[in-house]
């Protein structure tokens, strides 16, 4: 991917997770149905993930509908998976000529049958490729843990840190070093609670919808300019 932005990161910054929101106040705010919100925030989201690998990231992760997010109106529900659906129909050959790795982190068999078909088909014809972009689609992290220890006991593994991390959704990923949340709200909301055990987190106000390169070199740049000490001093 061509950089025109002429920012880079370094080998300190190899991951960010996104949590994207603010969608429905965003359409709210502009007198439209909160499915309008939705349609502009998969634009930003196609946008925002070529940034981040333009800036040199070797992976990116969006927080796109969670366990809880079911008990939303239908029409709010539906108008989210066409547009993954639609994103998949769109960018698969992009992400394969780009050499990126394209998976859905979280319980696929709650989703229709045609989507899973898609997801499928673009995830083995990119996994060979190391750069990495997770999208969290019936994601909950309480159940990712649970998941993963019961994918260790149905292997026979023995359960420590270093085979739990390989039995996650996100398996041979590298932890986030920062997680973006938009619109104002300040917490992880179920989202990477393994992974995000020394994660950088940064909340912007910033609506979805509304997030710019601009906004994504601000948070990185804040990113740059905290210690990271690891319990140390």
């Amino acid at each position: 991917m061509e950089n025109k932005n002429n920012f880079k990161v370094d080998e300190n910054l190899k991951h960010i997770a996104f949590i994207m929101d603010g969608n429905g106040r965003w359409a709210k705010a502009r007198g439209m149905e909160r499915p309008e919100g939705h349609k502009e925030g998969v634009k930003v989201f196609e946008r925002v993930a070529n940034t981040c690998f333009e800036f040199g990231l070797e992976a990116v992760t969006f927080y796109a509908f969670s366990t809880e997010n079911w008990k939303r109106p239908p029409e709010e529900i539906q108008t989210i998976m066409s547009l993954l659906a639609m994103y998949l129909d769109k960018c698969g050959d992009s992400l394969i000529k780009n050499e990126v790795r394209f998976r859905v982190i979280g319980d696929k068999a709650g989703l229709d049958k045609d989507l899973r078909k898609k997801i499928k088909k673009l995830e083995n014809e990119s996994k060979q490729f190391k750069r990495t972009l997770n999208v969290a689609i019936n994601y909950g992290g309480r159940d990712e843990i649970v998941y993963a220890c019961q994918r260790l006991v149905s292997e026979g593994k023995e359960i420590n840190k270093e085979n739990f991390s390989l039995a996650l959704y996100t398996e041979d990923c590298v932890d986030p070093d920062m997680i973006i949340r938009t619109a104002g709200e300040r917490r992880l909301s179920n989202f990477l609670l393994w992974q995000s055990s020394y994660s950088e987190l940064y909340f912007t106000d910033v609506l979805w919808p509304d997030f710019t390169d601009e906004d994504l070199k601000l948070a990185i740049n804040d990113f740059y300019s905290r210690r990271r000490r690891y319990g140390g001093l």
